[in-house]
C-alpha cells in the first residue's frame, strides 16, 4: 500500500471516532503504520473445538458424520425438543432395540427432558447440528462484572453429527446424582450387549459423570464402577470418562511472610477415569497448541502408578445446546439462547466420544474391537509437549485416527 494514502486512511480513522474500521489499523511509535488486518468474523467455539479435533477436516474428506452408529450418553438426561437434535433425529433410534431410560425415577419421557441441563450440553458435543442460531458467550468484563452476549453463527454441530444418542439419566433435576444409578445403567448395557450378541445395538458410552476419588478408599481401578468399566469394554463398548476437575489444589509455602498458591495436583484422576479400559479424557483449550493443559483438569498417574489421563480435548468454554438450568442461568428470557458455554473435563470427553463413533463409522470393522479402537486413538493423537501426567498420550485427531488405519 502507498505510504502516503496509508498515512492519510490513519489521520482520517483516527479522528472519526470508536469504528469498527478503526479499529483494524495498529499504530505504534516505530511507525505511522505497521498493518492493516480485516475485522474477521469470530465463530462458536464448538465450532473451533471441531477444527481442533479435525472433526470438520475428517467430516469433508472421509464424510465421518457418526451415520449408523448409536452412543449412549449417561448423564442428566437429553433435551429432547432442542433443535439441535432435529435435523438428524439424534434421539429417534428408528428401527432399533434401545429406548431412553431413567436410573432415577420417572419414565422413558423423563429420559428426554434435562432440568440441569448437563446432559444436554454433553450430548450435544457428541453429535447434531443446527445452522443460522444464536449463541451466548461469557464476556468477562471484569472479576466482578460477568455479562452474556449473544452471537449469531452459521452453524453449530457435533463432533459425529449423525450419531444416535441413547439418553440413560443417572443425574436428577438439580444435577445430583448417586454411584447406585450410575452402576445400574453400565449393568443394564452390559445385559443388552449380552441380549443382542452378535449384533451389537450400541457402539460406546461417554460417562461425564464420576466423583473424587480416594486410593485409602479400595484399590485404585478395582472400585465396583471400574469393574462395571472394564466389563463393559471387554463385552465390546468404548467407554470414554472424563477425567474430573480436581487437578488444581492450595498449598502454602513456609515462613512466616509464606503465602497460598495454587498448583497442579497429581493422582487426581477421579472414578470411573480410574478404569483401565476406560478411554480417559482431560481438558485443553480450543487452542491447545499455546494454552496446554487445562488448570483444573485432573492429573495422573492414578493411585496405583498406572499412566492416565489418555487423551485431552478441548474442554473450556465450549458452545453447545443449553437446556434446563444452564439455560436459564443465561438471564432474563431476552439474553438467553439455544447454546451456551461450559466447562470441564464433562465437555472435553464427548469430544472423544463424538471422535470414536465418527472414527467407527468410517471403519466399521473396528466395531466391538475396543482395543485396537483406544489403541488407535491414543496412537494418532498429538503430542503437546506437556507432561504425560497432564496430557496422557495428548490431543485426539480424528484426521490421523481415520487415516493411521
Amino acid at each position: 500500500m502507498d505510504i502516503e494514502l496509508a498515512n492519510h486512511m490513519w489521520d482520517t480513522f483516527k479522528n472519526s471516532g470508536p469504528s469498527d474500521v478503526s479499529e483494524r489499523v495498529q499504530h505504534d511509535s516505530r511507525g505511522p503504520i505497521r498493518g492493516l488486518w480485516p475485522n474477521f468474523e469470530i465463530h462458536g467455539l464448538i465450532n473451533r473445538t471441531a477444527i481442533t479435533t479435525k472433526s470438520l477436516a475428517a467430516q469433508r474428506a472421509f464424510g465421518a458424520y457418526g451415520e449408523g452408529i448409536t452412543w449412549a450418553v449417561v448423564d442428566s438426561g437429553i433435551e429432547a425438543n432442542h433443535s439441535h437434535f432435529a435435523r438428524h433425529s439424534n434421539l429417534g433410534l428408528p428401527g432399533s432395540p434401545l429406548s431412553h431410560r431413567s436410573f432415577v425415577g420417572g419414565s422413558v419421557a423423563d429420559a428426554l427432558t434435562d432440568k440441569a441441563g448437563h446432559g444436554t450440553h454433553v450430548a450435544g458435543i457428541i453429535a447434531g447440528e443446527d445452522t443460522g442460531v444464536l449463541i451466548a458467550r461469557n464476556h468477562i468484563v471484569d472479576d466482578k462484572d460477568l455479562r452474556v452476549r449473544q452471537e449469531k453463527v452459521a452453524a453449530v454441530s457435533g463432533m459425529a453429527p449423525k450419531c444416535s444418542l441413547l439418553s440413560l439419566k443417572v443425574l436428577r433435576s438439580d444435577g445430583s446424582g448417586d454411584l447406585v444409578a450410575l452402576i445400574k445403567a453400565l449393568q443394564f448395557l452390559r445385559q443388552l450387549l449380552q441380549e443382542h450378541d452378535g449384533e451389537l445395538p450400541v457402539h460406546g458410552v461417554n460417562l461425564s459423570v464420576g466423583y473424587p476419588f480416594d486410593p485409602s478408599w479400595f484399590g485404585t481401578g478395582q472400585t465396583p464402577v471400574c469393574r462395571e468399566v472394564d466389563a463393559l469394554v471387554r463385552a465390546g463398548l468404548v467407554v470414554v470418562a472424563a477425567a474430573g476437575n480436581t487437578g488444581c489444589g492450595m498449598a502454602r509455602g513456609f515462613g512466616p511472610r509464606a503465602s497460598s498458591f495454587q498448583m497442579g495436583v497429581g493422582q487426581t484422576i477421579n472414578d470411573p477415569g480410574n478404569a483401565e479400559a476406560a478411554i480417559t479424557v482431560g481438558s485443553t483449550s480450543a487452542s491447545p497448541y499455546h494454552t496446554g493443559v487445562s488448570y483444573f483438569s485432573s492429573k495422573g498417574p492414578t493411585g496405583d502408578g498406572r499412566p492416565k489421563p489418555d487423551l485431552v480435548a478441548p474442554g473450556e468454554r465450549v458452545v453447545s445446546a443449553a437446556a434446563g438450568k444452564l439455560w436459564e442461568e443465561l438471564g432474563p428470557p431476552s439474553t438467553r439462547t439455544p447454546y451456551a458455554e461450559n466447562s470441564g473435563t464433562s465437555m472435553a470427553a464427548p469430544h472423544v466420544s463424538g471422535v470414536a463413533a465418527a472414527f467407527l463409522s468410517v471403519h466399521r470393522g473396528f466395531i466391538g474391537r475396543t482395543g485396537e479402537v483406544k489403541r488407535i486413538l491414543l496412537g494418532s493423537a498429538v503430542d503437546l509437549g506437556r507432561s504425560r501426567d497432564f496430557q496422557g498420550n495428548g490431543l485426539v485427531d480424528t484426521m490421523s485416527a481415520i487415516q493411521s488405519v
